[in-house]
């Protein structure tokens, strides 16, 4: 396995350890899920280049897309959570409370 493989497997596998272990603040879990969703971005970039099809190009800006789109949701979410219960913590966020 080069080191760049490696390196990446290494900053997913650690967004996705943060992301399991760290529960208790939103912001925490939107960061570790922005860098997983970056890693993947960096790996389909690689792949695409190594494929040398035009075809398979568009995935990264699909990834890229979609990861814009999880961020501005997961902000929005954020400031909401944050006027009405004046944190963001994420044992504030029932779905059982009006």
């Amino acid at each position: 396995m080069s080191p760049l493989y490696f390196s990446l497997n290494s900053a997913f596998m650690l967004g996705l350890m943060g992301l399991a272990l760290n529960r208790y603040h939103l912001l925490s879990a939107l960061l570790c899920l922005e860098s997983m969703l970056l890693t993947l971005f960096i790996t389909t970039a690689i792949w695409t280049l190594t494929l040398n099809s035009v075809s398979s190009s568009i995935f990264p800006m699909i990834l890229l897309t979609f990861s814009a789109c999880e961020a501005s949701a997961g902000l929005a979410i954020l400031v909401a959570t944050s006027r009405s219960h004046g944190s963001d913590n994420l044992q504030n966020l029932n779905l059982l409370q009006c």
